[in-house]
């Protein structure tokens, strides 16, 4: 069996990466997808749809790229979210609590019915897969933008901060 994976390994081809001058940039793991609609982030965010809603799955996953500095506005989901950050640096808050860092690699779990927002760094971008499970109950409340004074709160520096 480890033979199989190996030479099926081999076969496919390797990730395509972009050489720069400060070194080696993997490309995106899914396509940028689509500009999201304004009226529901500030700055610049790209959504992919990678699962659709369906009656079998009850489920939405999507792709989400923000470019430095964008974010969604303040919205809840009626089942709660799930947010796994594939790349860059940016923020996570529920309302009333503290801003958090969140980093490649951290798995955010927004609880059902709590309001918060997410997005970029000021100075860098972030990534994340949206899972928003359940749909039959509905998936999002948009709201209010988050302010300019919000989004720049206090609670953490990307740049020399560690983990949330």
């Amino acid at each position: 069996m480890c033979a199989l994976l190996h030479i099926a390994a081999l076969r496919c081809p390797a990730q395509t990466t972009n050489s720069s001058a400060t070194g080696t940039v993997q490309a995106p793991v899914f396509p940028k997808g689509e500009r999201a609609p304004a009226q529901n982030f500030t700055g610049t965010v790209w959504v992919k749809s990678l699962v659709a809603n369906d009656s079998t799955f009850q489920c939405v996953v999507g792709n989400v790229a923000f470019e430095p500095g964008a974010r969604t506005n303040w919205h809840r989901h009626p089942t709660g979210q799930i947010l796994l950050v594939t790349d860059g640096v940016g923020y996570y808050q529920e309302k009333g609590q503290p801003k958090r860092l969140i980093r490649k690699g951290d798995v955010v779990q927004a609880p059902p019915g709590v309001e918060h927002w997410h997005g970029a760094s000021p100075t860098q971008p972030m990534t994340h897969i949206a899972i928003v499970p359940n749909t039959e109950k509905g998936v999002a409340s948009w709201l209010q933008p988050v302010t300019d004074q919000q989004y720049r709160g206090a609670n953490t520096n990307p740049e020399s901060s560690g983990k949330p």
